[in-house]
């Protein structure tokens, strides 16, 4: 199968994702809008892999390149692609399918739980979330869920963490994919966000642990083996 990756700065890249393409032997492309590189047509990809960046999805003025990318995702939706977005990603796709993204009522930044919701059950990733799992946050923006979308989880400070939608249409509003050196680079180039509040770590608790990363890209290998089940090549 071929990825493409929509990447939206040069230090949040696909991490773990590249990974797991590299060991079931996927291939990935990817756009590098902070380079002003073009989208590729819908029929060059399988998957579309839509990433995370510092970013709103209202940045339009100053990323004239978000209006072409929500127009995309809109499209790989409609041609009926398997698209998985991450944070900024998961907005972009909640947007384009007409849902709202505003502000969250506090910025979530650091170690985290979030509980699974009952309607997880019954679709093909209600296997892969324990009732309550911790997982790695970044994000002072939040989504409504899109029409038809069925909700993923929620966190004592985010109502909505992840949708999916037609069981190949996946947001999470967390990240699943990053290891010790991807939230390196993002306290490195995003340290101004670590403000003082109950939902924001400091860099040392963030990167206190390893095992936590291991830990979530084991349920992220889960979910994409999934999704990739339920991918036909082109």
């Amino acid at each position: 199968m071929h990825l493409h990756i929509f990447q939206h700065v040069p230090f949040e890249g696909p991490a773990e994702i590249a990974r797991w393409a590299a060991l079931h032997g996927h291939t990935i492309s990817t756009t590098h809008f902070h380079r002003g590189e073009a989208i590729p047509p819908q029929h060059d990809y399988d998957w579309l892999i839509v990433l995370g960046g510092p970013m709103g999805v209202a940045d339009e003025a100053r990323h004239p390149w978000l209006v072409a990318e929500r127009g995309f995702i809109a499209e790989a939706v409609a041609a009926g692609k398997t698209i998985l977005g991450v944070c900024l990603g998961a907005q972009l796709i909640a947007r384009a399918l007409g849902a709202a993204v505003k502000k969250n009522p506090c910025k979530e930044i650091g170690w985290f739980p979030i509980r699974r919701d009952p309607a997880l059950a019954g679709s093909f990733l209600g296997e892969v979330f324990p009732a309550e799992i911790e997982v790695f946050h970044w994000h002072g923006d939040t989504f409504d869920l899109p029409p038809g979308a069925i909700p993923v989880a929620a966190s004592a400070a985010c109502r909505n963490q992840g949708f999916i939608l037609d069981e190949r249409v996946v947001g999470f509003q967390f990240h699943l994919e990053t290891r010790p050196e991807a939230a390196a680079s993002l306290l490195e180039h995003c340290r101004a966000d670590l403000e003082e509040a109950p939902t924001v770590q400091s860099a040392g608790e963030i990167m206190a642990d390893p095992a936590r990363f291991e830990a979530i890209n084991r349920v992220l290998h889960d979910v994409l083996t999934r999704l990739a089940s339920r991918t036909s090549p082109s």
